[in-house]
């Protein structure tokens, strides 16, 4: 058990986690920073 974290995962597991939650995490940052230009593109308040 020494080798594992709070989480139950070991080194690598968290490692591998870590690098799938960075790819989704930048694709849902980049889908809705299109989808917040395309409402204010469609509805702007200035």
């Amino acid at each position: 058990m020494a080798d594992q974290s709070l989480s139950g995962l070991t080194e690598q597991q968290a490692k591998e986690f870590h690098e799938q939650f960075k790819i989704t995490y930048t694709a849902f940052v980049g889908i809705a920073a299109v989808v917040h230009l395309f409402v204010l593109a469609a509805n702007p308040w200035f």
